[in-house]
C-alpha cells in the first residue's frame, strides 16, 4: 500500500481567532434591541434588566473580539480579508463605543432608562452590527480582479 498525504495541496490559511468571538457580541446587541422593544410595549422592568445584562455581555465579548483581531492582525490571520480591513475594524470598534453609552443609559431608573435614548441607540447599534457583518462578508468572499471564476 501507498501511504497517502491527506493534507490539501493548497491548505487554507489559519482561521482569525476573531471570528470565533464576534457571534457572541452580535447575538447580545440584536437581543439589547428586542428586550428593549418587549419593555417599551409592555413596561416590565424585567425587560430592561434583561438589556443591561445583554449589553454588559455583548461588552465582555467585544472587548475580548477586538483584542483577538488585534492579535490577528499582528499575527497576518487576516490574510482571508482583501480589501479595507480598517473599514471593518472602526464599525467594529464603533459598535463597541455607541454599546457602552447605551449601558450607560440602560444604567438609570426606570422608564428612561429604555425609552427613547436607550432604544435608539440599540436600533443604530443593531444596523452597525448588520453593515459590519455586511462588510466582513465582502472582505472575506472579495475576488481579485482578474481572478477565474
Amino acid at each position: 500500500m501507498v501511504a497517502q498525504d491527506l493534507r490539501a495541496a493548497h491548505p487554507l490559511p489559519p482561521r482569525p481567532l476573531h471570528s470565533l468571538l464576534i457571534p457572541i457580541p452580535m447575538v447580545c446587541f440584536l437581543g439589547t434591541l428586542a428586550t428593549d422593544l418587549a419593555y417599551w410595549a409592555t413596561a416590565e422592568m424585567m425587560w430592561a434588566d434583561a438589556s443591561a445584562w445583554l449589553l454588559a455581555v455583548g461588552l465582555l465579548f467585544g472587548l475580548l473580539a477586538i483584542i483577538a483581531m488585534i492579535i490577528d492582525a499582528l499575527g497576518r490571520r487576516l490574510s482571508l480579508m482583501r480589501g479595507p480591513v480598517w473599514l471593518y475594524s472602526i464599525c467594529g470598534v464603533l459598535i463597541l463605543v455607541l454599546s457602552f453609552f447605551n449601558a450607560l443609559v440602560h444604567s438609570r431608573d426606570a422608564w428612561t432608562s429604555v425609552v427613547p435614548t436607550g432604544l435608539v441607540l440599540s436600533s443604530v447599534v443593531v444596523v452597525l452590527v448588520l453593515l459590519s457583518g455586511w462588510i466582513r462578508r465582502v472582505l472575506i468572499f472579495r475576488r481579485d480582479p482578474g481572478a477565474e471564476r
